[in-house]
């Protein structure tokens, strides 16, 4: 079944460093692919976010990269890890453990597959890990998570729950209605990208992207 997914993926995908991040290359669906173009009922998976480098996860690898201090000799849960590029920006910055994490089958795959590209070892969960107590993570990373109303105060919560453990919670998003003013006093600005304009035509429009931490 995995390699029958694994096959899919590869089909379906190229390799591209056309993102923040250049050092890593990542399978994507891109302009460059079919699937880009396609029709609902051509695509073979169901809602492929996986595919797709946005741009939360973007700023969240992009600032790992350049800060390594920050994931060093850490334990390191990617909430929602997509492509997984913030697990293997975490796994190339020597965290100690990474677990990339998506309740997508698919995604975990991918993850698997892209971070065999880069040369770096992390581990896959499809577990439902909102509103665990994370015991064995020093830092979970959260990536354009914020797209709904609902799900934002739920996972906002759970957030600030893990903060006030002593975990450290960084949070990347391009601006999605879900980071309200509200939510934006309990955060810290890290850092603030500028996203390359086949980004942007990539991600509906956004033309920056941030990243934030979490405060106590």
């Amino acid at each position: 079944m995995l390699k029958d997914v694994a096959s899919l993926i590869m089909r379906h995908t190229v390799p591209s460093r056309r993102h923040l991040t250049p050092e890593l290359v990542l399978r994507l669906i891109t302009a460059d692919t079919p699937l880009w173009r396609a029709a609902e009922d051509q695509v073979p998976f169901k809602d492929p976010f996986w595919a797709f480098y946005w741009p939360g996860g973007q700023a969240t690898a992009r600032y790992i990269l350049d800060n390594g201090d920050i994931i060093k000799n850490k334990t390191v849960l990617d909430v929602g890890c997509g492509c997984g590029a913030g697990s293997i920006a975490a796994a190339k910055m020597q965290a100690k453990r990474v677990v990339g994490n998506d309740i997508d089958p698919y995604a975990v795959v991918a993850t698997k597959i892209n971070s065999e590209i880069n040369n770096v070892s992390i581990e896959t969960s499809t577990d439902n890990f909102i509103g665990a107590k994370c015991a064995e993570f020093d830092t979970i990373l959260i990536g354009d998570m914020f797209y709904d109303e609902e799900f934002a105060n739920m996972l906002f919560k759970w957030l600030k729950i893990l903060v006030s453990n002593g975990k450290t919670v960084l949070i990347g998003d391009p601006g999605r209605h879900g980071l309200t003013d509200k939510r934006r006093e309990h955060i810290s600005l890290l850092a603030r990208y500028d996203l390359p304009e086949y980004c942007c035509m990539e991600n509906h429009g956004f033309r920056e992207t941030t990243l934030w931490k979490l405060n106590k």
